[in-house]
């Protein structure tokens, strides 16, 4: 079905991005989480790349800060409900905390323990 406006047809897209956020013509939110996703990794390699001295006060802040933002901009209106989502955006806070040289051997939820984090679902 086409949409007129003035008597001229309006273009199709497949998705649309306002404010940051994607929506797509199927509702999914694969497209925002793989956007956050690969804008939260270019920071957390920027962050692996700069910083020398990992010590775990200033690791936490800077994710926090830089990180954390990309992964949960507006996260009630694209809140990722499909698996694949949510284990995508997880990996980033994984490789965070295996930044960390005194936590790199531990497993997931005992680095999460440690830092006084939550798993990004929670």
């Amino acid at each position: 079905m086409d949409y007129r406006l003035n008597n001229k047809v309006l273009q199709k897209v497949h998705e649309e991005k306002d404010l940051g956020v994607v929506i797509s013509d199927d509702l999914k939110a694969s497209t925002q989480c793989t956007q956050a996703y690969s804008k939260a990794n270019r920071m957390l390699g920027m962050i692996n790349c700069s910083i020398v001295y990992k010590r775990q006060d200033i690791m936490l802040c800077l994710y926090k800060t830089l990180v954390c933002p990309h992964l949960e901009y507006c996260t009630a209106a694209w809140s990722p409900h499909y698996i694949k989502d949510k284990v995508l955006l997880e990996r980033v806070q994984r490789r965070f905390t295996r930044m960390i040289p005194v936590l790199k051997e531990l497993p997931y939820a005992d680095r999460l323990n440690k830092l006084k984090l939550w798993t990004l679902e929670e």
